[in-house]
C-alpha cells in the first residue's frame, strides 16, 4: 500500500471519528439548555439519531450526493452504497460511479465513513430547536429523510459536481451544506410547531425559560470545539501538513473571536456576561469559519469569528420578537452564522492559500464575481430547504402529528414520552407544572392556545 494513501486514510478516519465525537457535544449542549423536565427527552434523540443517519445515507443519501448524475442529485450508486473503490489500495481503475470524490485517493469506506458523520451532524442541529413539544418517533421520521434526501441532495449540488459547483459556489467544510441545512430544518420545524405553551404571553413579553445544567452545556461546548478540528482540517481529506495546520489556527481563531465578541455584546445589550451567549458565540464563530476556513488568513478568521459572536446574540432576540420559539439558539448559530461564513467567502478568500480555487474575494482585489456566487448559493439552497422542510414538517403532521399533548408538555417529555427521569433521586428545581396536577387537562395538543390567549 502507498505510504501517502495510508496516512491521507488514517487522517481522514481519525477526523471522521472526532466529528461522531460531536454528536456528544450536541447531546450536552442541548440538554444543558433545556428544562430538567425533558433531559432524558433530548438525550435519547441525540443518540438515536446517529443510528438514523447512518441507515438513512447508507442506503440512500451517499449515492444521492457523490454519486454521478446530472446537476441536481446523484443517479449511481444509490441504494446500499455500491460502486467501484478508486483509491490506488484498491488496485483496480475508477469505473466513475463517484467522480465527485475522485480527488482523494482514500478507500471508497473511507469517504463514505467520513461524509457519514457530517450528515449526522446536519439532523443533531434540528434537535435541539424543536425540544420540548415535538413527539419522540416524528422527530426520528424527519431525520431519516433529511439525511437520506434533502441534505444529500443540497450535498450534490456544491460537494457532487452539482450545479452551484459549476456555478464557482464554495463552501469547503459546510457552512451551507451542513449548518444551514440543519438550521433551515430547524426554522421550519419551530415555525410549523409553534412555540412551547406560555412562551409568549398575551402583552408581548417572554417567559424565561433557562437550562437547567450549564455546566452540562459549557463541556458539550468543549467537545463541539475540539470536533470542529476535525470538521475543517479533515475536510482536506489528506495529511497535507501546511494545509490542516493553517486549517486548525483559522479554525481556532473564529472560535476565540466569537466568544469574546459575543461576551462583551451580551454586557453591553443585557448588562452582564450571559454563559448562555458565550457558548453560542464560541459554536457561532466555529460556523461561520467552516466554509472560508481554507480560504483566508488567520487576521481574515478572527474578523469572521467576531462578526459571528456580535450576529448570534443580536439574533436570539429577534427570533423571539419574530415568536420562533428556538429553546437553545439553533436558528441563531447555525443558520444565520451559515449564511454569514458563506458571504465570508466572497469577501475574505484569497488564492494564495489555495491556489486556482476561489480566487480572491471582494476585499481582496476579486470584484463581486465570488460574493455574487456565495449570494446564489444562500438563496438557492435556502428556497429548496425551507421548502423542502416545511412540506416534510406538514406531512408529519397530518400523519403521524408532530406535537406532544399540552399536559405532556408541561409535565415533561422526560416522564411522557420515555416514562423516564434524568434526575431521579433528588429534584434540582420545583416546575410550575408537573405531570400529575395537569392531568386532568384537555389532551389537545396546545397550537390553538399557546401564549395563554385562549385558556
Amino acid at each position: 500500500m502507498d505510504a501517502k494513501v495510508a496516512l491521507d486514510t488514517i487522517w481522514t478516519l481519525v477526523t471522521a471519528m472526532l466529528v461522531f465525537w460531536m454528536n456528544a457535544g450536541f447531546a450536552t449542549v442541548e440538554a444543558g439548555f433545556q428544562p430538567q423536565k425533558n433531559c432524558v427527552n433530548i438525550l435519547s434523540k441525540n443518540f438515536v439519531v446517529f443510528a438514523i443517519a447512518s441507515l438513512a445515507y447508507w442506503w440512500i443519501g451517499f449515492g444521492l450526493q457523490f454519486g454521478d448524475g446530472n446537476g441536481w442529485f446523484g443517479l449511481q450508486g444509490l441504494l446500499m452504497l455500491h460502486g467501484a473503490d478508486n483509491s490506488p489500495a484498491a488496485g483496480e481503475a475508477y469505473k466513475g460511479v463517484y467522480s465527485a470524490l475522485s480527488w482523494t485517493g482514500v478507500p471508497l469506506m473511507a469517504k463514505f465513513f467520513f461524509q457519514l458523520v457530517f450528515a449526522g451532524t446536519a439532523a443533531t442541529i434540528v434537535s435541539g430547536a424543536v425540544g420540548g413539544r415535538i413527539k419522540y418517533f416524528s422527530f426520528l421520521v424527519f431525520s431519516f429523510f433529511l439525511c437520506g434526501l434533502v441534505y444529500p441532495v443540497v450535498g450534490h449540488w456544491i460537494w457532487g459536481g452539482g450545479w452551484l459547483a459549476k456555478a464557482g459556489f464554495w463552501d469547503f467544510a459546510g457552512s451551507t451544506v451542513v449548518h444551514s441545512v440543519g438550521g433551515w430544518g430547524a426554522l421550519a420545524g419551530a415555525l410549523i410547531l409553534g412555540p412551547r405553551f406560555g412562551k409568549y404571553r398575551q402583552d408581548g413579553s417572554i417567559t424565561p425559560t433557562p437550562g437547567h445544567n450549564l455546566g452540562m452545556a459549557t463541556i458539550g461546548t468543549f467537545i463541539l470545539w475540539l470536533g470542529w478540528f476535525g470538521f475543517n482540517p479533515g475536510s482536506t481529506m489528506a495529511a497535507d501538513p501546511g494545509a490542516i495546520a493553517r486549517i486548525c489556527v483559522t479554525t481556532n481563531s473564529a472560535a476565540i473571536a466569537g466568544i469574546l465578541a459575543a461576551t462583551f455584546t451580551s454586557c453591553f445589550t443585557m448588562g452582564k456576561p450571559d454563559l448562555g451567549m458565550t457558548l453560542n458565540g464560541c459554536l457561532a464563530g466555529l460556523v461561520a469559519v467552516t466554509a472560508p476556513c481554507a480560504f483566508v488568513s488567520v487576521e481574515s478568521s478572527l474578523i469572521i469569528g467576531a462578526v459571528a459572536g456580535v450576529l448570534v446574540v443580536l439574533a436570539v432576540p429577534l427570533f423571539d420578537r419574530l415568536r420562533i420559539d428556538d429553546p437553545v439558539g439553533a436558528t441563531s448559530v447555525h443558520l444565520v452564522n451559515g449564511i454569514w461564513g458563506t458571504l465570508a467567502v466572497g469577501l475574505f478568500a484569497q488564492d494564495l492559500f489555495m491556489p486556482n480555487t476561489t480566487g480572491n474575494g471582494l476585499f481582496f482585489g476579486g470584484g463581486t464575481k465570488l460574493l455574487a456566487a456565495q449570494a446564489t448559493g444562500v438563496f438557492g439552497v435556502g428556497v429548496f430547504s425551507f421548502i423542502a422542510f416545511a412540506v416534510l414538517w406538514a406531512l408529519l403532521k397530518v400523519t403521524m402529528g408532530i406535537r406532544v399533548s399540552l399536559q405532556e408538555e408541561l409535565g415533561g417529555l422526560d416522564a411522557g414520552e420515555h416514562g423516564n427521569s434524568a434526575y431521579p433521586e433528588f429534584v434540582i428545581r420545583k416546575p410550575a407544572y408537573s405531570f400529575t396536577t395537569v392531568s386532568a387537562l384537555p389532551s389537545e395538543t396546545p397550537e390553538a392556545v399557546n401564549g395563554g390567549s385562549k385558556r
